[in-house]
């Protein structure tokens, strides 16, 4: 059964992944360096659920590149589609469009901004069969909803889970620092970004080790691992996110489509134009 999963590890910088030790993650795609729609969680996640998902923008290749072709393609507003998208869907948004395909959909939210008692929270979560958010350091509990969720499920299946051991302060359960220790301040005067590439890069390998089932679960069918944002940490005096930065926007993205790992092909031909450009500026 082609079931689909789309998981976004909370501010997550590329550079994390790349260093990490994360085979369950690593195993299922390719790692891309992509770029997020925004440099904040509700904006980057509104994007991401109408199906502007992290990118490569140029490479014209389907999922890879959205504009060229939509892992997850609303048909119903904008442009109908090119026949290069992964899902063709109708609704207010992904998670809607699924449903309206007979698919139960589950979601799992960390950061605030999915709180369902908040207006921001109703709008990424109300479209959900069903819906859990405990907080953002809690994916041990996040991981046995979604367990009990999909096994009670009849049919196809699209599951959302938002990861928010990533997030600042970079902080896991059992890690040996306190969660209290943000070493990542707007405005900071002292360099910690030694303390925060440390830290996300352990929070990250500690949540590759908890995702195994989940993800061995869903190999058959198709997994969406991307970052939302990512996280400053010293560049250009700045930290943290909300601020529109090449670090805030440039995230890890890994995509399986139906089975198969989405790989990088090599870039198309240039057209006339390009080439004689590149010859009259050389």
């Amino acid at each position: 059964m082609q079931n689909v999963l789309f998981i976004t590890l909370d501010s997550c910088r590329y550079d994390t992944f790349a260093a990490a030790h994360a085979p369950n993650i690593a195993g299922i795609a390719p790692l891309h360096q992509a770029q997020a729609p925004s440099y904040f969680t509700y904006a980057s996640h509104s994007a991401m659920f109408v199906g502007f998902t992290p990118g490569i923008a140029g490479s014209a290749q389907s999922f890879l590149d959205p504009k060229f072709g939509k892992l997850f393609k609303l048909t119903a507003g904008g442009h109908p589609g090119k026949g290069t998208e992964g899902y063709t869907l109708q609704g207010r948004n992904i998670i809607e469009g699924f449903s309206n395909q007979g698919y139960t959909t589950i979601g799992a939210g960390a950061m605030g901004w999915f709180d369902p008692n908040t207006p921001t929270g109703k709008h990424l979560s109300e479209s959900f069969d069903h819906f859990f958010i405990p907080g953002p350091y809690h994916l041990r509990q996040q991981l046995a909803w979604i367990e009990e969720r999909l096994a009670q499920a009849s049919g196809h299946t699209f599951t959302f889970l938002n990861i928010g051991e990533t997030h600042v302060p970079y902080w896991h359960e059992g890690a040996s620092w306190a969660p209290e220790d943000n070493p990542c301040v707007p405005y900071q005067q002292v360099d910690r970004s030694a303390d925060c590439r440390t830290r996300q890069k352990a929070c990250l390998e500690w949540v590759d080790e908890q995702l195994g089932p989940l993800l061995d679960r869903h190999r058959d069918g198709t997994i969406l691992v991307c970052g939302d944002h990512g996280d400053c940490w010293g560049e250009d005096g700045l930290w943290e996110h909300g601020i529109a930065h090449p670090m805030t926007t440039t995230v890890p993205l890994l995509i399986r489509f139906k089975g198969e790992p989405v790989e990088r092909q090599a870039p198309r031909r240039r057209g006339l134009w390009s080439r004689l450009r590149q010859i009259l500026v050389s």
